[in-house]
Parts: C-alpha cells; structure tokens; sequence
C-alpha cells in the first residue's frame, strides 16, 4: 500500500489524513493544524525507524541482532530498543507467568505451525518452554548493549514496539505544534488532545466475532486505547479448534484464560500495550487482582460468553453495543508493590 494523504478543511481549520501500511498493519493518522501535512510525514517516518529497530523479520533491526547472537555475544543497541526492553523486563518480574518478552521461540514454533494448520507436537512447545526466560536478558544501560544467555533464545517485540511507537509519536506531534490529534496504528490508538471543537475522541473497540461490528465505544482525550484480542491473528485445525496468537509463556499454548478481549486505556502507550497482553492471559479474576497494583489504568474485558466488564474509570465513558450487557467491575483501591 501506498502512503495516502488528504487534505480537508473545516470550521475548526487545516485537517490532514495519512494512511499508510507499517509494522505489518494499516496506519490511519489524522492531525489538526498548520504543519499538518509536516506533522505526519514526520510521523511515517518516526514508525519506519522505530520498525527498522524492533522487528524480527528486519534483518539488521536491534532485535534480529540480539537474537541471532543470542548465548554468544552482546549487541549494541540504540536508545529506544533499551527503553523498551528495560520496560518490557519490569513488566516480566512484576507480573511473572502472564508476560515474556523473550517468547519469540515459542511465537517461531506457532507461526510455522499455523502456515499448515497442524498445532506443534506437544513435546516440541515442552522443548521450547525452557528457552522462554527474561532473566536471561543481558541489558546494560549505560553502554546500551543487550544479549540473550542461550543459544535458541530469542525476543519478540510484538506486544511493545507499537505501544513505545505511540508515545514517540504523540511527542513528535506536539513538536509540530499539532495539539490535536488521532493515530490508530491497527488497533492501537493514540490520541492527543481533543477533537478541534474540544469535545473527547470516541474510539470503537471492535466485536471478537463480526467484522466491522463494535462491540462499544471509549471517550478519550490524551490516551491510548490498546486491545488485545483473540480474533485478529488465529487458525483452526482439522476439527475447528481456534488457535489464536497470544501466547501463554507458563503453557506454550494459546491463552485460554476465559478472556477474548481486554482493552487498555491509559497516559502511556506503552503500558497500555504491555497491559493488555498481560490481563489477557492472566484473565478476568486475576486481571482484576492486578489491576489494583495499576490504579491510573481502565479496563474493558469480554468474556468468552460476550460479557462486558469495564472498570469503575470508565463509567460514563464507555458505551456498549445495545445488545451488550456490560458489568462495572467493583471500585478498585490503590495498592503499593
């Protein structure tokens, strides 16, 4: 795909619009203002050196480095791949068993398996588990160096890169002066300020199983509204057994938490990113226990029998598809860790 930008105007002044692809997803940008246009060229830009960093099928990207150095030697790696790496570990040690950013092995192992339907032998996910372990991350801040301690290892960004791109992407924005603007980077969005007329942002959140389909709406201004689903990326085998691509890093098989969507909103992109992954695998109960330690971030939850749950924050803000029940959660209470 093409980059597309369009120009219009209206009685709150200069609009433009970007779509482009990146990242292995279509990108839709708008922003309001006089360097507009400015704005989201900077902007395509920013995404193609922060993918050119992080992802593992770029050859010469920090990551892809990293990983095929893993258990033989450090890599020199550039300030933003520390950022995220040393986020993504916090993540790791505070919430243990229900996020791993060194998952690439088990993410290879499923994705050739998905290229033939057939899900991995049981004994080969048992194999690969061992190499799933963040604390064998080597990362050394000052020098901005990182390694992997086995050979086999590998780290896969998936569930960061877009979110660390998010907030990059609102700083550049307000650089340009732009204070009002929107960026979904394939269901990732990003918002900074409000719409020109000051009313919120209204960011649908899409149904798990109709296309096309909301399943609700958040309002936003200055957020991050990140889902995670299971329905973007999956397979079925012989029987039509739906395998879809988060992972559990204590199972090696897709999470089957009771979950089929989780829906961040938060200041930080980036969180929001780790967050959603994270409270999908740990599930409804659990993600709720951990979302205590987090008080600064909302919620919305859909269960496997199309229950909506959303957090106390979001009340009056989030509105549901008329034949959706939703649940408010109970009030959260702040607890230090």
């Amino acid at each position: 795909m093409e980059c597309s930008v369009k120009e219009a105007r209206d009685e709150n002044g200069q609009r433009m619009m970007m779509t482009h692809l990146a990242m292995g997803t279509v990108m839709t940008h708008q922003a309001f203002g006089s360097r507009a246009e400015e704005s989201l060229m900077a902007v395509r830009g920013e995404i193609a050196r922060l993918e050119g960093l992080f992802s593992m099928f770029i050859f010469e990207s920090d990551i892809s480095r990293i990983n095929r150095s893993a258990g033989k030697k450090s890599e020199k790696i550039s300030p933003e791949t520390c950022t995220v790496l040393e986020e993504a570990v916090r993540f790791s040690r505070r919430f243990p068993g229900y996020f791993d950013v060194t998952l690439g092995p088990l993410v290879d192992l499923w994705r050739r398996a998905g290229e033939s339907f057939i899900p991995p032998a049981e004994e080969n996910i048992r194999k690969t588990i061992p190499l799933v372990n963040y604390r064998d991350i080597i990362l050394n801040i000052r020098e901005k160096t990182a390694a992997l301690r086995q050979v086999g290892q590998a780290i896969d960004l998936g569930g960061v890169g877009k979110g660390f791109a998010g907030d990059s992407l609102r700083r550049l924005l307000q650089n340009f002066d732009v204070t009002s603007a929107y960026s979904n980077l394939g269901g990732h969005v990003v918002t900074l300020g409000t719409k020109p007329d000051g009313s919120p942002w209204r960011v649908g959140i899409q149904h798990p199983r109709y296309t096309g389909r909301l399943i609700g709406s958040v309002s936003v201004e200055n957020k991050a509204v990140v889902t995670s689903g299971d329905y973007r990326r999956f397979t079925a085998d012989a029987q039509g057994k739906r395998y879809h691509h988060i992972l559990n890093p204590a199972t090696g098989y897709p999470s089957e938490s009771g979950l089929i969507s989780v829906s961040v909103v938060s200041e930080q992109s980036l969180q929001a990113d780790l967050l959603s992954t994270l409270l999908f695998v740990a599930g409804l109960k659990k993600g709720c226990n951990l979302l205590r330690r987090l008080p600064e971030m909302e919620a919305v939850f859909v269960d496997s029998e199309m229950n909506v749950f959303i957090t106390p924050g979001l009340q009056g803000r989030f509105r549901g598809d008329k034949n959706i029940q939703i649940h408010l959660l109970h009030e959260r209470k702040e607890r230090r860790t």
